[in-house]
């Protein structure tokens, strides 16, 4: 990492605002009753958009159902892997902020993370948990190396450049603004490329990660792969030129713009989903209705998804009294029977599925894989 990077009157300026916009989340945040109810849609929405980055495509409704436990039956099978990668991204997540409990962001978080990420799916051949053992480039796919846009370090380079990428990520006095940090580093794991598949994606992961693991969020609720999507073009070309002409200013005022954005994007959906759980409450309220109805409310927000057996288990009640219970919230709009069966029934709350998809109506031309 730079010991020193000399930023000028912009980038001074756009670290003041991304600095501020991230405490503004922050301050939303702490207005959660639980974190699950911000943390769970905002998650899922970036698990969707940070792997279609990668050309892997799915909806809303497509991975709550999965992680439910019920594939939809018309799914072909590409739909039906993509939609698991998507959901391994989610538990990546998870096992990412399960793991800060104990240890550091370091390299044995990256190979967990890495391991979750590609288990049972496309690159799973790919030796998930593990770095890799030959030498990978960014191009084409099956051109030669040739032809590359980017070659990564080779392998005995790049171990030691990751021994240093987990040092610097610890270093005491911190050397730069943690937000300057966090550009630095999210460059220094791209251009190292330490897998054969999957490195954008953990790259992405490890942003929010490292914000909770210096404690400027207590949740991960920054994520900038729609920042990313949306300036694809220049996020590459930015990257490559702190390699090929050390263009780190130009970097760090993308990155950055990039937090202040995200943290904005942030903000507003953490503010309409706080709003929308206290519409949900209101009407229950209003209904006079039992006070089980809310705790089945603020658990779609953890899952927007559920079925009678679900409702059983979580209410600790018959499997009539499930069934009622799931009738009053259908009655008051919030949830919607999508199987269209007499058994095995599965509601869906698309009022929350809905800010999940938000900006995910046209998804981009994949590009290849790396």
């Amino acid at each position: 990492m730079p010991r020193e990077v000399a930023l000028g009157p912009a980038e001074v300026r756009l670290l003041s605002e991304a600095d501020y916009a991230l405490g503004r989340l922050a301050g939303a945040a702490g207005r959660m009753v639980n974190p699950y109810l911000i943390r769970q849609p905002l998650l899922r929405r970036e698990a969707i958009l940070s792997s279609r980055i990668e050309g892997t495509f799915t909806t809303p409704e497509q991975l709550v159902l999965l992680e439910a436990g019920v594939p939809p039956a018309d799914q072909d099978a590409r739909a039906s892997a993509d939609t698991r990668e998507v959901l391994n991204y989610v538990r990546a997540m998870e096992r990412g902020l399960e793991l800060l409990r104990t240890i550091p962001v370091s390299l044995r978080l990256v190979r967990d993370l890495h391991a979750v990420l590609l288990d049972g799916v496309r690159g799973e051949q790919d030796r998930p948990g593990e770095f890799r053992t030959v030498q990978n480039y960014i191009g084409s796919q099956h051109a030669p190396i040739t032809d590359a846009r980017f070659v990564p370090p080779p392998v005995p380079e790049m171990r030691e450049a990751l021994d240093l990428w987990e040092r610097d990520l610890h270093l005491q006095p911190e050397p730069l603004p943690l937000l300057v940090r966090l550009a630095v580093a999210h460059y220094q794991f791209e251009a190292i490329h330490p897998f054969r598949d999957g490195n954008g994606r953990v790259g992405r992961l490890l942003i929010p990660l490292l914000l909770c693991a210096h404690q400027r969020l207590t949740d991960p609720l920054l994520f900038m792969s729609a920042y990313f999507e949306r300036h694809q073009e220049e996020y590459v070309d930015l990257l490559l030129r702190v390699s090929t002409r050390g263009a780190w200013q130009e970097w760090i005022a993308f990155f950055l713009r990039g937090v202040a954005e995200c943290a904005q994007e942030g903000q507003k959906l953490t503010d309409d989903l706080l709003a929308l759980r206290e519409r949900y409450h209101a009407a229950v309220r209003s209904a006079r209705s039992s006070g089980l109805l809310g705790t089945l409310i603020d658990d779609l927000f953890r899952l927007p998804s559920i079925t009678i057996g679900r409702t059983t288990e979580l209410l600790g009640v018959t499997p009539a009294s499930a069934s009622s219970n799931l009738r009053k919230l259908q009655a008051l709009g919030i949830v919607a029977e999508v199987t269209g069966r007499t058994r095995g029934q599965v509601f869906v709350a698309r009022e929350i599925l809905d800010f999940v998809g938000r900006d995910l109506a046209t998804p981009p031309s994949p590009p290849g894989r790396a």
